[in-house]
């Protein structure tokens, strides 16, 4: 999250991670933040590696990092009012790359842009078949959408 000041959240980069270890919270800070940037955090032990990292750490208290916390709160409102209890793990990634994207945006003051360069890159790209389509992770036990004869039958 990269912090305004008075003036609030400027742009966020979410991401999953397998756990909150060094090694992945690292990795996470090392692809998405420039070497040199100074990274406030809490007292976590994982993050003890920033520095090696070349960045710099400043511990903050809970009421310092009030705007992280508020990320978090809307995420997670997003995710219960737009999907309505049926998030699924297989597809976090795209959840967070979606609210990412919304909240990047959100002061745009020129939407009808986003929708024009939206069609560029669809125009850009090759088109992805159903049969192409693979989620980032595999698929719960819950989670087993191929006896869905429904859709078997719509995409023929």
């Amino acid at each position: 999250m990269e912090d305004k000041g008075e003036a609030g959240i400027d742009r966020i980069r979410l991401q999953t991670i397998p756990d909150a270890s060094a090694e992945s919270l690292g990795g996470f800070v090392r692809a998405m933040i420039v070497p040199g940037s100074k990274i406030m955090t809490d007292d976590w032990a994982g993050y003890l590696v920033l520095p090696s990292l070349g960045y710099e750490r400043a511990i903050m208290g809970a009421k310092e990092l009030a705007l992280p916390h508020l990320v978090a709160s809307l995420l997670k409102r997003w995710l219960l009012g737009t999907y309505q209890g049926a998030v699924k793990p297989t597809h976090l990634e795209y959840y967070l790359d979606e609210f990412t994207f919304r909240f990047n945006r959100r002061t745009s003051k020129s939407r009808g842009k986003l929708f024009f360069r939206l069609v560029q890159q669809v125009l850009s790209v090759e088109p992805v078949f159903n049969k192409d389509l693979q989620a980032i992770a595999p698929a719960g036990e819950d989670e087993n959408f191929d006896d869905l004869e429904i859709w078997d039958d719509h995409n023929r």
